[in-house]
């Protein structure tokens, strides 16, 4: 008979956004073999830099920690502050180089996290592109299609098909893959989000995909309904705070005080870093006419 998956919900709360709701799954687990109890600890500390809460992680993270644990808290050292940054990805390049951890399944995801992070598509896919768990082949799709690579996309999420086509990182591939393909296959993508909001808990993530989905089928009023739940569930969601400025500009509403919070809270959101480049282009323009 096979062993029951105790690490189930806990994954599943994490991969769906309930963040908190992973914490405090992790909590009634009972005793767990070496290696399911350290997948654990780093879902629950991923879980804390989910939420911001990056200096918890790197303050009980000590040097003595597992190689896996070591890689969260590079990932929670890397977001809480620009400065970290160089210093970090040194940190990372030395440790994918060491033979002895360099394989670590969990810091090939941890450097593929942050190297999507700083663009350097190439480079992430290095360490995630052998594959190795669901996780991996998940961020390989969310790779390519940041390289607008639908072609490979497919091709990763056919083998997570194989894999487990039931998985919630399989529909959850799925649905990003519809989404970037348009056309029909947007209510498709919509029907994965709306089953994911009937067999679990409604979260952030969730209802940014189905307000997406609406966007892009022109119902931009039940996209600001969804967005707006969104909101009062994380008010500081970088996604939700961004696809509100969108939405209220599809229907005739002021999108300042969106785009002010996006400037303010995530600088270096896509969304700002575009907005910021057209209006240099423009005060660009401006000054050779004059």
């Amino acid at each position: 008979m096979a062993t029951p998956d105790l690490l189930f919900a806990l994954r599943n709360n994490f991969y769906l956004g309930a963040y908190q709701a992973a914490i405090n799954t992790s909590d009634q687990l009972p005793t767990l073999s070496p290696e399911d109890s350290i997948e654990k600890d780093s879902l629950v500390y991923r879980s804390y830099i989910a939420l911001a809460s990056y200096q918890l992680v790197i303050n009980e993270i000590d040097s003595s920690a597992p190689t896996a644990l070591q890689a969260v808290k590079l990932l929670a050292l890397y977001l809480s502050s620009p400065d970290n940054k160089e210093t970090t990805i040194s940190s990372l390049q030395e440790w994918l180089g060491d033979p002895a951890i360099g394989n670590n399944s969990i810091l090939r995801l941890i450097a593929g996290i942050i190297f999507l992070h700083e663009q350097n598509y190439n480079e992430a896919l290095k360490h995630t592109n052998v594959g190795g768990n669901m996780e991996l082949h998940a961020l390989n799709v969310q790779i390519y299609l940041k390289m607008h690579r639908l072609d490979h996309a497919e091709k990763q999420l056919r083998v997570m098909q194989q894999i487990d086509e039931d998985h919630t990182l399989t529909q959850l591939a799925n649905a990003w893959l519809n989404l970037a393909g348009g056309g029909s296959k947007i209510q498709e993508a919509y029907l994965i989000f709306q089953d994911f909001s009937e067999k679990y808990q409604m979260t952030s993530l969730i209802l940014n995909g189905k307000a997406v989905c609406c966007m892009q089928m022109g119902n931009f009023d039940e996209a600001e309904s969804l967005l707006l739940e969104a909101l009062n569930k994380d008010a500081k969601d970088p996604e939700t705070v961004a696809n509100l400025a969108v939405c209220s500009l599809h229907i005739g509403k002021s999108s300042s005080r969106y785009l002010n919070q996006l400037k303010l809270s995530h600088s270096d959101h896509i969304l700002v870093k575009r907005i910021s480049s057209a209006e240099e282009s423009f005060d660009r323009a401006l000054q050779a006419i004059a």
